[in-house]
């Protein structure tokens, strides 16, 4: 546990030197809070230019988002995770989103718990299957 604290640590610092919106802010984040949004999902910090989001979810729709860099750290369970390949049956949902049913090809990841990947915008992405029925992560978005 303690590694994964460390690699969010870094990957937050990372992410927050890299981005073109910096925070204007120092947000402390108290247990209770964290604790609480990963139960139910939801933000945990937004702050010009960075999201930091707790998930728990199922398998869903791909996903495509013209700004949105992200780092997902896994916390509990496991999950197929797809990036790339070619998008079936996609729809604008939003400005800058793109939904998807499925798509063809890409890379397949296997992520477990304590397992981390970064996606780059504009790349398609896809919780395509979810082994353990639920998957726990922060997500860590940033937008120029």
């Amino acid at each position: 546990m303690r590694s994964l604290r460390i690699l969010a640590m870094v990957s937050i610092t990372a992410v927050v030197l890299g981005a073109d919106g910096v925070p204007t802010v120092v947000t402390y984040v108290p247990n209770s809070k964290v604790t609480e949004v990963m139960t139910k999902g939801g933000e945990i910090v937004n702050d010009k230019g960075l999201i930091i989001l707790a998930n728990r979810r199922t398998a869903g729709e791909v996903e495509v988002h013209d700004k949105t860099n992200h780092i997902f750290i896994i916390v509990e369970g496991e999950a197929t995770f797809v990036t790339g390949g070619t998008l079936v049956g996609a729809k604008n949902t939003a400005p800058g989103q793109i939904r998807a049913t499925s798509m063809n090809g890409g890379q397949t990841d296997p992520l477990k718990e304590g397992e981390g990947i970064n996606v780059s915008a504009k790349t398609p992405q896809w919780w395509e299957e979810v082994s353990t029925k639920t998957i726990a992560y922060y997500a860590i978005n940033t937008e120029p």
